[in-house]
């Protein structure tokens, strides 16, 4: 594949040191370094996302005692 890459100052350095302690070219030093890089992540621990049964927190058989008691005696 071929693509134009804009290096930072930084990275153009670390590109340009591999490419003349390995003797390489752009291309060999960028993919070395990707290789690198890709190989070298730090894993995570899965994300479980918790959950509960669902069933009903208070007593739903009778909705206007539910309703007094979801909004409370004053709401009236």
């Amino acid at each position: 594949m071929r693509t134009t890459i804009t290096f930072d100052a930084d990275t153009a350095a670390v590109v340009e040191a591999l490419r003349h302690e390995r003797n390489v070219g752009v291309s060999a030093a960028v993919n070395e370094l990707i290789r690198r890089g890709a190989s070298h992540r730090e894993s995570r621990p899965r994300f479980v996302q918790e959950t509960s049964p669902g069933g009903a927190l208070i007593d739903v058989t009778c909705i206007g005692e539910a309703l007094d008691y979801a909004e409370g005696p004053t709401y009236r």
